[in-house]
């Protein structure tokens, strides 16, 4: 449960209807959420933005990395202290126009940051008023924690929007003011004279205007009924009381142990050599702390989840939204687990057994019926990990963006969001009607 769910703000602004994937002999699921999320990935991507000190690099597997320095500056860790000096280059996107105007928006990045460098991703938007936000640090991260400590920034913000933790967030949509395009900015940092340097080698946003709802048109599915992925099945529960310099294991590690979950899947083992031998699974603890977000003081930041699967040289990962579980049968289908964000009550999920304001698990399929296969760490242990939810319950919690908690109070929901993770080499399929991944 250690990561929140941001309450999003009402839309209406802009709104257009969306179709998602239809069922066999069904009428299309009309949907009034828009994504989109907007990747740069290939050396043109790379080639039109601005840079400062840093190049694109052609080739099947291109990206952009730090050249002649623009210059140098100090850094000095809030977390640690530590002041150091570093060489630094920049790059700039073009303006993406959004296309509708956003009440939110998460940033992504894939990157590999040898010893002695780091990065720094923001988002710099324009309003539909025509008023400009600030340079909003949307991540400060390197794959170690020798160098720096990853965290995210707070206390961003400006009369119309601020950041939470990972999210940019508009604070009152009904006034009328949206996001209606935005630039990414990576600072690309490197030791003074030193040979390696970070290489970033995508980077995007997903920006979306969720509206406010308790209840969610449900998908029909029959595109991957009856299919299921075998991914490896991680307790969350089991770490409990470990390492809590990284949150302490237990329910504050729901998000790293999904991300590991997949990362196994592919067939990728982190470091483990740090960790405790008497620990189980000790791939779950390298996951925790390789996500950790000093500032957050939790494992549950969203894009370092995704940074963090990135980091194994082959895999790609996302942070998006998604709108129903039709888009996910579609990725099952093509052997893509996906991880979700949701929150419920115990009697909303029948079988789970638990209330949680904010959980991560994995979706791995669809029995025959169109329920849905999860593999969930909130569990005792490894050997009941898998669960068999039903579909309306699921697709109710995951997409809806307001909920009524035990105490009658209104909380917020995730509206959809997931974790994309996928060998760089197997594109993402394409869902009629969807982002554009």
């Amino acid at each position: 449960m250690a990561r929140r769910i941001l309450t999003l703000a009402a839309a209406g602004v802009l709104s257009i209807g969306l179709t998602a994937t239809p069922a066999v002999a069904a009428k299309p699921v009309q949907h009034d959420e828009q994504i989109e999320y907007h990747r740069i990935s290939s050396y043109r991507d790379w080639a039109q933005g601005t840079s400062q000190g840093a190049f694109a690099i052609p080739g099947l597997r291109t990206g952009v990395t730090m050249g002649v320095a623009a210059g140098t500056t100090d850094y000095t860790d809030p977390h640690t202290g530590v002041t150091a000096a570093y060489e630094y280059s920049t790059w700039t996107s073009p303006v993406h126009d959004i296309g509708f105007g956003a009440t939110e928006a998460v940033a992504s990045w894939n990157a590999v940051t040898p010893a002695g460098t780091f990065i720094k991703v923001e988002l710099h938007g324009t309003y539909t008023n025509g008023e400009q936000t600030p340079w909003y640090t949307m991540g400060i991260w390197a794959s170690g924690d020798g160098d720096i400590r990853r965290t995210s920034v707070d206390d961003q913000g400006d009369p119309y929007s601020t950041i939470w933790t990972d999210t940019f967030s508009i604070d009152d949509a009904s006034r009328g003011v949206l996001l209606s395009d935005y630039q990414l900015r990576l600072t690309l940092y490197k030791k003074p004279g030193q040979v390696q340097r970070p290489r970033v080698w995508e980077l995007g946003a997903m920006a979306s205007n969720v509206p406010d709802r308790f209840t969610v048109p449900l998908s029909t599915g029959h595109i991957a009924w009856g299919k299921e992925l075998a991914v490896p099945t991680y307790s969350q529960n089991i770490h409990s009381g470990e390492y809590p310099e990284y949150d302490g294991g237990g329910e504050a590690w729901c998000s790293p142990t999904s991300t590991q979950m997949v990362v196994s899947y592919y067939g990728y083992t982190p470091d483990t050599s740090w960790v405790n031998p008497a620990y189980a699974d000790p791939q779950v603890d390298a996951a925790a702390r390789g996500t950790y977000d000093s500032q957050y003081e939790g494992a549950g930041n969203w894009p370092f989840n995704t940074a963090y699967a990135a980091s194994f040289v082959g895999l790609d990962a996302i942070v998006t939204r998604m709108h129903s579980l039709d888009e996910v049968e579609t990725f099952i289908k093509h052997g893509i687990p996906v991880v979700v964000s949701l929150s419920f009550l115990a009697s909303e999920l029948d079988g789970s057994n638990y209330s949680t304001s904010g959980h991560l698990f994995v979706i791995v399929g669809f029995t025959a019926t169109g329920d849905v296969v999860v593999n969930d760490p909130a569990s005792s242990s490894d050997d009941v990990v898998r669960n068999v939810y039903k579909r309306d319950q699921l697709e109710t919690v995951w997409q809806r963006t307001k909920r009524v908690r035990a105490n009658g109070t209104v909380g917020s929901g995730s509206g959809g969001i997931a974790y994309l993770i996928t060998p760089w080499w197997k594109p993402l399929p394409q869902v009629p009607g969807s982002s554009n991944w």
